[in-house]
């Protein structure tokens, strides 16, 4: 089995950047979701609402990020890595309320342009802690601003055998993964409960329930009914449907596309 493909999300729902390698950290990927855009109640804003966050595209670069639009070739806004503004706010991620800081009122400005609305972009700081669901986490872990837990996991045999349903086959990136596994049968990530990736060892800890941001095509914005539909003849447990699996590690270290993945449990 090998790691095939490595994604982070910097900014949460905005596009994914593919890695050859990154940093593991406690909190998931290094960069991976310490950024988020929210309301002016500080509340979280996905593409579920705003398929528009589909078509800013974002880059990691020396001192920051660039976010730039894909509609508007050569619109870009720079975000530091060290926030200018600073200011402290609480921001709620579905349950959690969490510390964050502002960043920029340059880029929130930029930001709220480009989605007609009155928006803020907050990072997380390493002293905020936001703790991954107590009934799976293995280490009392920390997640950053990601759904539930700090890593994704999806083999690829997983969406070949659902494209394999499909009349117009889909990519990988609507499920957001930060892990892609080559060289295994569909879902069979399900039975595992260990791994190691390289040099680092990984528990799985619980499915992914999949939502409606599955269906938003990440290089259009435009929504339909797949792969939701599709999956729903097979994939649904109770009135949830699955696909992936939630991830932590307690290891930092560095892992590489192509590394070997072994199965310990």
């Amino acid at each position: 089995m090998i790691l095939s493909e490595i994604w982070i999300y910097p900014v949460k729902s905005l596009a994914g950047i593919r890695l050859t390698e990154a940093q593991v950290e406690g909190k998931g990927l290094r960069y991976d979701r310490r950024w988020m855009i929210v309301d002016e109640n500080g509340r979280f804003l996905t593409q579920r609402e705003f398929s528009k966050m589909a078509m800013l595209e974002v880059a990691v670069l020396e001192n920051g990020l660039s976010i730039s639009s894909r509609l508007e070739p050569g619109n870009y806004i720079t975000v530091p890595f060290q926030p200018v503004s600073s200011n402290p706010v609480s921001v709620t991620v579905w349950d959690d309320e969490v510390e964050a800081l502002t960043v920029s009122d340059e880029v929130d400005k930029w930001l709220s342009e480009q989605l007609e609305l009155d928006v803020k972009l907050v990072i997380m700081p390493e002293s905020t802690q936001r703790k991954a669901d107590p009934r799976y986490a293995k280490n009392n872990e920390n997640v950053s601003f990601a759904d539930g837990f700090p890593f994704l996991l999806i083999s690829q045999a997983s969406l070949d055998n659902l494209n394999g349903l499909l009349e117009q086959p889909i990519v990988m990136q609507r499920f957001r993964p930060n892990f892609v596994v080559t060289g295994t049968n569909p879902h069979a990530e399900d039975d595992w409960k260990s791994i190691q990736i390289g040099e680092l060892f990984f528990d799985i800890v619980k499915p992914c329930a999949r939502c409606i941001l599955t269906t938003i095509d990440p290089e259009t914005a435009e929504k339909g009914k797949e792969p939701l539909k599709t999956l729903a003849t097979y994939r649904r447990v109770g009135n949830k449907i699955l696909f992936g699996q939630n991830v932590v590690t307690k290891q930092n270290g560095l892992i590489k596309q192509g590394d070997q993945i072994s199965l310990l449990e």
